[in-house]
C-alpha cells in the first residue's frame, strides 16, 4: 500500500525518546511534511505549543513520566489539530482527550500518513462549519 501523498504542512513533534523522535521526523519529511518544532521536554513543549507556527502536532502521551495534557490544552486553545502517539493504547490517553486521534506505537509510515490527513481534513471541515 503506497503512502497517502499529503498536501504538505508543518508538524510540531513532542517525543522524549530521541531515537523515536528522529525516526518519526524522518517519516514526516519523507511524507512531505516539514518539522516546525520538536521537543522531548514538557516545559519546552508547552512554550513551543504556545509560540511555534505549525499545522498539526504529534504528541507522545507520556514525556519523561509527565502527562502531555498541558501541552495538548495549549494547542487546543490555539485551535490547532493534534494526534497522540502512545504505547499504552487509548486507556493511556488523558481521560479528557480519549476522543482524540491516537497512533499506537510502534506505527508504520502509512498509518502516520493516513492519521495526519484524516485529522487535518476533519479540522478543516470543522472550521468550515
Amino acid at each position: 500500500m503506497a503512502p497517502v501523498k499529503p498536501s504538505g504542512g508543518s508538524v510540531f513533534l513532542v517525543e522524549d525518546e530521541v531515537m523515536i523522535r528522529m525516526m518519526v521526523a524522518d517519516m514526516l519529511e519523507e511524507l512531505g511534511y516539514s518539522i516546525a518544532a520538536e521537543s522531548g521536554d514538557i516545559e519546552q513543549a508547552l512554550m513551543l505549543a504556545q509560540t511555534a507556527d505549525f499545522d498539526i502536532a504529534i504528541l507522545d502521551v507520556n514525556v519523561n513520566g509527565k502527562l502531555i495534557s498541558p501541552v495538548a490544552e495549549a494547542i487546543e486553545e490555539r485551535n490547532r489539530p493534534f494526534i497522540f502517539a502512545t504505547g499504552y493504547g487509548t486507556q493511556g490517553l488523558p481521560p479528557e482527550y480519549r476522543d482524540r486521534p491516537a497512533l499506537q506505537k510502534p506505527f508504520q509510515m502509512e498509518n502516520l500518513a493516513v492519521m495526519i490527513e484524516s485529522t487535518l481534513n476533519r479540522s478543516a471541515a470543522a472550521e468550515r462549519t
